[in-house]
């Protein structure tokens, strides 16, 4: 029976049916789309003439004959019929399924040999139910005209698109087609659809009806399981339409629906039901063209049963997901790179409206706790999509979502929501103490890959949706010292979650209560409520990814050692709250916990007071005395974790805190305004012109409120200001960062030009100390440091005085004249430049002092003069580096020889490519550095080692091997770890820095490198040095790599011949 038909023999009868002869005759129309009516008509009947011919008479299609015979008999629910439209319809229907039971026997019957192992690989034959692309063109349209002919003509109106709206062609078939002359409509859509069911059990051919006609086909088989069968009004009379169509066959349908839903990819099954489901008013509209006429509106039968069947598809596991992509992937997200995508990318509504749809709990829902459990942790996924095309518009929803499930059901958003969200921050304290004391040390209770994607989830819900409501910010109250606590941790090393937990930081104490904000701040100092940080028991740790897992903490024996990492993580916890709380300068709160932190100072200070008649021996038993001891102990931590507080406040942000505060307002101008006639009397009237014009100028901008004043009255109240500070604070002590420059917080006091009220917070006494008088009753200041200009020339005198003054006990005044110093040598002063040997003793000298205002400005002077005399002053540097000095009376201390270090770096950078010229003996210098007694002078000198290899540009000349050997020796030998990580980190940069070239630099120390740094990852205790040298090996694989696999490069190469 058929043994030998081929596909391409049904392929043939299906083109000649459809007016496409493939190689026998058939009919003269070219295209059944330019058909009208009667022609339309004519072309079928011709067709279906020509296909009965061809079996009839030609022996080579009996076996096709016989194969569809035997398909006739098979189907059920074929019917006679003298209608064209009809009878073409089944005929094509025939041939596909014939098409399909061959390509079954075909693939059935197909056995691949063996590929030969010992040939060279080729691609596999083609099972022979493979279909070509001209076959599969030639089955789409056959499918197109069951289609059309045989399904949409019988769908009720509304359901589905009409025909007239489609094609020219289809608007003219539904002219020829009349479904209310039928008896038997619903019987034909019955069999159309039950037949396409049969050919779609195919893969190949599935695949062609289930991705091209999905929508016609759910359409007919909800008018078959769905449609109501007694009409609105008429209880007693079944519709015409569904005459004849059984129970069974209605529950087939039914059935048929659920199982195609549940095959096809969920997305699109969802793009079908939303347009199946329609809107109230329904038009298709082409820009520049008139309006065509509206859709009929679904029916409300099929408009209630899609919007179940999209519930079902959102209820299901990944509905969530499958929903979203529907309706974003309907706006032409799917097409990278084109217009589509870009509308829908900034289409935001588009994305708000399916986020609504997602909060809004469905009818068929057992409760809305039961949908919020199964729809939120899908929310959650969304926020974890990978997809780059479509991250955005995912993040977008799930945000938007959850926002809107937190602000209309915040009980169960928190539930289901929040708390799985933050889960991962909360985890240890969620555990029982017991078990996790029963854990071993180093067991990871969050991963890497968990932590990571829980702070990134905070910082788009909380931090980029940006609704401060009340919900969130309570929900993310119990996290916030964790966040803190992880802040802190990946301040001290590199990690990309240092940024989102500042953001998620920030937002929190901007958008919080400012009361609220406060505590927070009180809380993350230890000094308000107790906020709940890391777990005592557990430790943040350094993942490989570059973000951080939580393991549990190894337990210390010691108690010395618990103290004092007790108290190291208090300090470094503070430090970063003041570093913290610079961002918060503009909106003013940093302001408001300066205060708040002084008048804590000032309530312990009166409470002090208060308590000094306290007798702890009045307690009558021993349970009292300890409690007493205990809370005398609370509340000295306390003073002095606010002592610090403020000390660290007052360095770090005490300068520009106030700033921008302090506003006139309409109330200050109106008591300004009494001034106005002093003003304009004293403009008239005093003998100085300029109190003349000064005072006509402030009259004018009280009158203006400000709007207009000029340059005078500014300048004025600079140098008003400037007078009243620097007569306060001379004679104070200073205590400045090391990293800042100091120059600009005394040129006020030194040259006697205007300072701010800011720079006053580095001084420990702003208004008591008056300004220490010379003999003659003249300021010191004003006496040791003349008032000049920075461009003013200078006699040998006025030298002389800043020489003395470079010696003076005020640390202030000694700081400025080695500034001003400097400046003079920066300027290229003639009289400097020929006392270069005072100003290098007198620099040299100062570089010893403790204070860092001195020593800094010491250095920078050393530098300049340098600068300008670099064969004169290197080899007294060197030698004062190397402790070999002949002018020093004793050995220097490690801490000045590290000052040198730093003058010889500065003078490195300075000279730039002339530097090279002093390659051997500052390599040297800092070769032997490598060797001294001292640790921290040893990792010193390894540090400006490597600095100095940049700065020369690698070119290390006939010395690489005493380097190498150096850091070899230092790596294997020295005890002290930050040796060790300075001597790797030297390699580090070394490898980084050649790159290609280190196999020609390095050529014979390579090999004993690479060694080095194996067995450092292999044996070294230190994680910080481990870290580096995986770092090094890293960086010389890289390096190994692109020198053996280079890069291919297209080059195109013209030859001249001779």
């Amino acid at each position: 029976m058929a043994g030998s038909l081929k596909l391409e023999r049904v392929a043939e009868a299906l083109a000649l049916l459809m007016g496409r002869p493939g190689g026998g005759t058939g009919t003269d129309s070219g295209s059944l789309q330019a058909a009208k009516h009667a022609d339309l008509l004519e072309t079928l009947n011709s067709n279906l003439a020509a296909l009965e011919e061809k079996l009839g008479q030609d022996p080579q299609w009996n076996e096709l004959r016989s194969l569809r015979a035997e398909v006739r008999e098979q189907a059920v629910w074929l019917e006679s019929s003298t209608d064209v439209t009809w009878s073409f319809t089944c005929q094509v229907l025939l041939l596909l399924l014939s098409l399909k039971k061959r390509m079954i026997i075909l693939a059935a019957a197909y056995h691949p040999a063996k590929p030969n192992p010992r040939t060279a690989e080729a691609a596999p034959a083609l099972s022979p139910d493979t279909l070509s692309i001209s076959q599969q063109k030639t089955v789409q349209s056959a499918l197109q005209f069951v289609i059309t002919l045989g399904l949409c003509p019988y769908l009720l109106p509304g359901v589905g698109i009409p025909l007239k709206h489609r094609t020219e062609f289809s608007a003219v078939v539904q002219d020829v087609v009349s479904p209310n002359t039928s008896p038997s409509a619903m019987h034909r859509l019955y069999g159309s659809c039950t037949a396409l069911l049969q050919i779609a059990q195919h893969p190949s051919l599935g695949n062609l009806i289930l991705t091209r006609h999905l929508g016609d086909l759910i359409a007919g088989l909800c008018q078959l399981g769905f449609c109501p069968t007694k009409g609105k009004g008429e209880q007693a009379r079944p519709l015409e339409q569904l005459k004849g169509l059984t129970e069974e066959q209605r529950t087939r349908s039914r059935e048929a629906l659920k199982s195609v839903l549940d095959r096809v990819y969920q997305p699109l099954v969802v793009q079908e039901l939303l347009v199946l489901q329609g809107g109230s008013k329904q038009c298709l509209q082409s820009p520049g063209q008139e309006v065509k006429q509206p859709l009929a509106q679904a029916p409300v039968w099929l408009r209630r049963l899609c919007g179940q069947l999209l519930s079902e598809r959102l209820m299901k596991p990944s509905g969530v997901q499958a929903v979203v992509r529907g309706i974003m992937e309907g706006a032409g997200i799917r097409v990278a790179g084109g217009s589509g995508a870009e509308a829908a990318a900034a289409d935001w509504r588009k994305c708000d409206m399916v986020a609504r749809i997602l909060a809004s709990c469905p009818q068929q829902s057992l409760s809305l706790e039961d949908y919020y459990r199964q729809v939120c942790p899908q929310i959650l996924d969304l926020l974890h999509i990978q997809d780059k095309l479509m991250a955005h518009q995912f993040q977008r929803v799930a945000t938007t979502s959850l926002l809107t499930m937190a602000r209309e059901c915040p009980q169960l958003a928190g539930k289901y929501l929040l708390h799985p969200m933050l889960a991962p921050l909360l985890q240890c304290w969620d555990m029982a103490e017991m078990a996790m004391e029963d854990l071993p040390a180093g067991t990871v209770l969050v991963k890497e890959a968990e932590l990571s994607r829980c702070v990134e989830d905070v910082f788009k819900v909380y931090v980029v949706g940006n609704e401060p409501s009340d919900v969130l910010l309570e929900s993310l109250q119990p996290a916030l010292g964790v966040i803190f606590s992880l802040y802190c941790f990946t301040k001290q090393n590199v990690s990309h979650l240092r940024s989102p937990c500042q953001e998620i930081l920030l937002w929190v104490l901007e958008k919080s209560e400012r009361e609220v904000a406060l505590s927070m701040l009180e809380g993350f100092a230890g000094l308000g409520r107790t906020m709940q940080f890391l777990h005592p028991l557990c430790q943040f740790q350094v993942a490989g990814e570059g973000g951080a897992m939580i393991t549990v903490k190894e337990t210390i024996s010691d108690e010395e050692e618990e103290l004092y990492q007790k108290v190291s993580s208090e300090q470094w916890q503070m430090e970063q709250l003041v570093a913290l709380l610079t961002h918060c300068q503009k909106s003013g709160l940093a302001g408001d916990f300066f205060i708040c932190c002084l008048k804590e100072l000032t309530h312990m200070a009166a409470n002090d007071e208060a308590g000094l008649d306290d007798d702890p021996l009045s307690c009558e038993s021993l349970v009292e005395l300890e409690q007493y001891r205990s809370q005398h102990l609370v509340g000295q931590k306390k003073q002095l974790l606010v002592l610090q507080l403020v000390a660290m406040l007052c360095e770090r942000v005490s300068d520009t805190v106030f700033t921008d505060i302090v506003q006139l307002k309409s109330g200050d101008f109106a008591i300004l305004k009494q001034l106005v006639p002093l003003l304009e009397e004293i403009s008239r009237i005093h003998l100085e012109p300029v109190i003349q014009e000064l005072a006509a100028d402030l009259r004018i901008t009280i009158c203006t409120h400000g709007a207009f004043s000029t340059q005078t009255v500014g300048t004025a109240a600079q140098s008003t200001l400037g007078e009243k500070i620097g007569s306060s604070r001379s004679g104070g002590q200073t205590h400045t960062n090391p990293t800042e420059r100091p120059e600009n917080k005394t040129a006020g006091l030194i040259l006697g030009q205007p300072q701010s009220n800011e720079n006053c917070s580095h001084t420990n006494s702003l208004t008591s100390n008056p300004r220490p008088k010379g003999k003659n009753g003249e300021s010191t200041v004003q006496k040791e440091c003349p008032v000049e200009t920075p461009t003013a020339d200078h006699t040998p005198q006025q030298l002389q005085e800043l020489l003395l003054s470079a010696y003076d006990p005020e640390i202030p005044v000694r700081a400025a004249a080695l500034r001003r110093l400097s400046r003079l040598l920066e300027q290229r002063d003639p009289d400097g430049l020929k006392a270069q040997e005072k100003l290098l003793k007198v620099f040299l000298e100062n570089m010893e002092h403790e204070d860092s205002f001195v020593y800094l400005s010491a250095i920078q002077g050393v530098a300049l003069l340098s600068d300008v005399y670099p064969e004169q002053i290197l080899p007294c540097l060197l030698a004062q580096y190397g402790c070999t000095s002949p002018g020093t009376t004793g050995p220097q201390t490690a801490e000045t020889r590290m000052k040198v270090g730093e003058v010889l770096m500065r003078v490195t950078r300075a000279l730039g490519d002339m530097s090279c010229q002093y390659r051997a003996p500052l390599i040297h210098a800092f070769l032997r550095g490598a060797r001294d007694p001292d640790s921290t002078l040893r990792a010193s000198s390894l540090s400006n080692l490597g600095e100095l290899c940049q700065r020369l540009h690698f070119q290390l000349g006939s010395v690489v091997q005493e380097v190498t050997s150096c850091l070899t020796a230092v790596v294997k030998t020295d005890g002290e770890a930050e040796v060790r990580r300075a001597a790797v980190h030297v390699v580090v940069v070394l490898l980084r820095g050649l790159n290609e070239e280190a196999t020609e630099v390095l050529r014979d120390v390579l090999r004993d490198l690479y060694r080095l740094l194996k067995s450092v990852v292999a044996s070294d205790r230190d994680e910080v040095t481990v870290l580096h040298a995986q770092l090094a090996l890293e960086e010389l694989d890289d390096i190994m790599r692109r020198v053996l696999f280079p890069p291919q490069t297209l080059e195109k190469k013209l030859v001249v011949l001779p």
